[in-house]
């Protein structure tokens, strides 16, 4: 016997059956639109760097993400966080995040260590191996005293070919890309790679040429550099030194009585320059040790491709302006040198005049 259904069961069944497929549609269209909120849509609102350390842990970063890069969705960032493991896979680094970056990308950076390298610039007046140290550890996350160790480190520096005294040699002033995450040992072969790239044929022909080695060359580019400022002086102030090598006449820099001081003289006198140290170059003829300070590429340069001049003295411009007076003689050059202590004379009255 054939029972027929009842048109209020039809209804009822039909009922829950639409209701079923609305409600897995639903769940369709809830589930596809958290993929494409966690994996399509751009997940910030303004450029970021990121900096994951060893010891940060994930609610820093998420917040940081938040704070600095002005996620739209949490939500979708601390799912992605669990689907990828973030706290037990993070990667320490720098990442640079992107508007247009998604939830998910930006995690798998992380998780996954996709770093954005970092600018190591070493510039400006470098004279000691702690403001290297720190110059280096300000861009990069090795910490400070890591590096000054390495910059005392005998055996260390013995690998690259150089020692404690004359590392500064082996330093060329320039901006190098790497990831913020190494280490000292890769910061090293970085340089020395960069100082072997440098240092081409025809820049150890040159050296040759000026009777140099290119560690010698280095030594005079560090006087050079400690001269003077004005970048458009240094050919002609490495003509004076080398005019003064060729001739035996001891250098007579100022600079390395500086350096045998630790940079510590408001002002050089008379009693400076009797100091006992194989750097005092009023005392004792030709180069001394090591370099008194890292010396710019382009002090290299001019010590290889020198002015060609007949000076043999200089001095500082009474104008006070940075600039040096040049002579041939003896007593050029002391005309030159009592004009500046007349002026420097004046200008310390005038400001004793304006303190008072």
């Amino acid at each position: 016997m054939i029972v027929m259904m009842s048109p209020d069961r039809k209804i009822l069944k039909l009922s829950a059956v639409a209701g079923c497929i609305v409600c897995a549609a639903a769940l369709c269209v809830f589930f596809i639109g958290r993929y494409i909120a966690d994996n399509r849509k751009p997940c910030f609102t303004e450029d970021y760097v990121l900096y994951v350390y060893p010891d940060t842990d994930p609610g820093t970063v998420l917040d940081s993400l938040v704070s600095g890069a002005g996620a739209l969705r949490r939500g979708s960032l601390e799912r992605c966080a669990r689907k990828e493991g973030l706290g037990t896979g993070m990667k320490p680094g720098r990442y640079v995040i992107e508007p247009s970056f998604t939830a998910i990308y930006t995690i798998r950076m992380i998780t996954r260590g996709w770093q954005t390298p970092q600018n190591l610039t070493i510039s400006g007046t470098i004279r000691s191996k702690g403001r290297l140290a720190r110059k280096i550890s300000m861009q990069m996350m090795v910490d400070s005293s890591q590096v000054a160790e390495a910059l005392e480190d005998t055996a260390f520096l013995a690998g690259y070919g150089f020692t404690p005294e004359n590392v500064f040699a082996m330093i060329l002033p320039d901006t190098y890309q790497m990831y913020w995450t190494a280490s000292v040992k890769d910061i090293f072969d970085r340089l020395k790679k960069e100082y072997d790239v440098f240092w081409t044929e025809e820049r150890k022909s040159a050296a040759a040429a000026q009777g140099l080695s290119p560690y010698e060359v280095s030594v005079l580019a560090s006087i050079v550099s400690g001269e003077t400022l004005k970048a458009f002086e240094y050919p002609k102030i490495a003509g004076v030194y080398l005019n003064r090598l060729r001739k035996g006449i001891r250098l007579q820099a100022d600079p390395t009585i500086a350096f045998c001081y630790g940079y510590t003289l408001d002002r050089i006198l008379k009693k400076h320059l009797k100091v006992e140290s194989p750097y005092n170059t009023y005392k004792y003829r030709g180069l001394p040790p090591a370099p008194i300070n890292v010396p710019p590429k382009a002090c290299i340069d001019a010590v290889l491709h020198p002015d060609e001049h007949g000076y043999i003295y200089f001095c500082a411009s009474p104008e006070f302006d940075g600039t040096h007076r040049f002579a041939v003689t003896y007593k050029e050059h002391l005309r030159n040198a009592r004009a500046f202590q007349r002026a420097l004379t004046v200008r310390q009255r005038e400001k004793a005049a304006s303190a008072g």
